[in-house]
């Protein structure tokens, strides 16, 4: 203990908010909140419409939402076509008919930024997304500006599996 009292602590710092992806699909312009914490891609049933995708495979996946609904999934989108910047990266997203933030429609989990090879600083509050030897580096600070961290009404910050089949 006397070792810590001798060392400066590094300053405690608050939460950098939401990490926030500008998201360019042919019929839409969004931001989507990446989420390490989701092990999936959602995309809200309305979205999917609006895109035009393909027909959805199904799916015997139910999901719980952050406000405890729990709904099953309407199906998967496989292989969509995402841009961000000068990139495009494919993912499956899983269709849920649910009301979502305008805004931050999307949320996209684990599987995309793996895909993307994400590095996220979050002290630096910037996210590197990078593609062979390429590199795009989104300023969380300056990308979520437009964005106020007050939740819709009905926004879904959260997913979890419950069953998959």
């Amino acid at each position: 203990m006397a070792s810590v009292i001798l060392k400066k602590l590094p300053e405690k710092l608050g939460d950098p908010e939401k990490f926030l992806i500008p998201c360019d699909f042919s019929e839409l312009k969004c931001k989507a909140l990446a989420d390490l914490g989701a092990s999936i891609n959602l995309m809200p049933l309305s979205i999917w419409k609006k895109l035009g995708l393909p027909e959805l495979i199904s799916t015997r996946m139910t999901l719980e939402l952050a406000n405890q609904a729990i709904c099953t999934s309407a199906g998967i989108a496989r292989d969509v076509f995402v841009l961000v910047g000068k990139f495009t990266f494919l993912a499956d997203f899983v269709i849920v008919n649910y009301e979502c933030d305008p805004r931050v429609p999307l949320i996209l989990g684990r599987p995309f930024l793996w895909t993307a090879r994400a590095l996220i600083d979050v002290h630096g509050e910037e996210m590197i997304l990078r593609d062979g030897d390429e590199k795009l580096t989104l300023n969380m600070r300056h990308d979520t500006s437009s964005y106020s961290n007050q939740p819709q009404k009905e926004s879904i910050n959260m997913i979890n599996i419950c069953s998959s089949v």
